[in-house]
């Protein structure tokens, strides 16, 4: 079994490293157009099984000489990268794992599907935190109710980094992607679209995060969850923010700042977003900087024997002791561990079928019992309402 891990950031180098310690994967390839954090890694693993493979996912050949050559891709490039990979692993029949909706899979989830069934793979789709774990765990408390009509996902994280008024602990060019778009929210069982970073509120995170605002976004599990949850009528997604920072990315849209098309700088073409991104600090770069904590809470709202209940269940990790284990922050670690289980499930023979596939479709107590087993704790509170 040969795996290639395409995308080597904070989050796809904890997905290659937990691969890299799985039995039944007999070769890993870690594939990236910047290879020094795939060689520091491959040198701290020192493993034979485990090369580095230099690799422009924007060319169409480079991407395919590195797919046709696998079993399964991972993939955890930037999301506007995914439908082309995609692409080439289904041309290729190889499988497929990445860490969020393709922009194809967003607008026409059944077509894809059976795009990839047709080709004979198994698509497994979606599949870091958020969504992906997320998705799980809201599987996991709906199985404590006898009906459900309301899911929130709350995205929280008090982590702060000295030095630096604004960081991200993910990809910078996906993350004003995602506060510069309209949120979609699932209300009375239709998709509804917002403006982004709308209707602020503060949440009360559990402890060690503690009270936050946050600020509904565009998210996968808006549009998941109701295809796979019977009954639900309501779900939503919400992020903690600083509010500075929502301020000031109203203004970089307002000025055109998160635009993706090319402008002539005095003879130079780049894009806008780009530029904007660049100007931040990578997260790979200042990883072992951020301390605190961060995570996602999921709260499902139903009805048990009778009566009006919520489940709410939620998993936290610590910037520091990301660090530590894997040299990347919290979000990096859930993110990758997310991507690692079904990886490993895909791998153990564990997902049956050919087509796309949700994390909402995978097998919810055998995920949670993967997650304890990596050393997060999955917390889980019944409160009747």
């Amino acid at each position: 079994m040969k795996v290639a891990q395409l995308g080597c950031g904070i989050t796809g180098l904890v997905c290659a490293e937990l691969l890299a310690a799985h039995p039944g994967i007999d070769q890993l390839v870690l594939a990236d157009s910047e290879t020094d954090g795939p060689e520091r890694l491959s040198h701290r693993l020192n493993d034979d099984r485990v090369t580095v493979r230099k690799m422009d996912a924007s060319d169409a050949e480079d991407l395919a000489d590195v797919v046709r050559e696998s079993d399964v891709v991972v993939c955890s490039l930037p999301w506007d990268l995914n439908d082309r990979v995609l692409e080439t692993a289904a041309t290729h029949g190889v499988d497929y794992v990445d860490f969020c909706l393709s922009q194809s899979a967003l607008k026409d989830f059944a077509k894809i599907d059976a795009k990839c069934g047709d080709a004979g793979i198994t698509a497994i789709t979606a599949v870091g935190l958020e969504p992906g774990i997320s998705n799980v765990l809201a599987g996991y408390a709906s199985s404590r109710l006898d009906s459900v009509s309301e899911v929130h996902v709350i995205d929280g994280d008090n982590g702060v980094i000295e030095g630096h008024d604004f960081a991200s602990t993910w990809s910078p060019v996906d993350w004003i992607d995602e506060v510069s778009l309209p949120a979609a929210v699932f209300r009375d069982g239709r998709i509804e679209y917002v403006p982004p970073l709308n209707e602020r509120e503060v949440y009360d995170f559990p402890e060690p995060i503690g009270p936050l605002p946050v600020y509904k976004t565009l998210h996968d599990e808006t549009f998941l969850i109701p295809m796979h949850l019977k009954g639900v009528r309501n779900v939503d997604f919400r992020i903690a923010i600083d509010d500075d920072f929502a301020s000031m990315a109203k203004t970089l849209k307002k000025l055109g700042l998160n635009r993706k098309e090319l402008v002539d700088v005095k003879g130079v073409k780049v894009r806008p977003l780009d530029l904007l991104a660049s100007l931040m600090p990578r997260p790979v770069d200042v990883a072992g900087e951020f301390k605190g904590h961060g995570g996602t809470v999921v709260e499902v709202i139903g009805e048990k024997g009778g009566h009006p209940t919520m489940v709410k269940v939620w998993v936290f990790a610590s910037h520091e002791e990301a660090y530590e284990r894997f040299r990347t922050n919290a979000t990096g670690l859930l993110v990758g561990v997310g991507g690692a289980i079904p990886t490993e499930m895909l791998v153990e023979g564990l997902v049956e079928g050919k087509g796309l596939v949700a994390p909402d479709q995978l097998p919810a107590d055998e995920f949670v019992r993967r997650l304890r087993d990596k050393g997060l704790e999955v917390n889980e509170e019944t409160t009747p309402l």
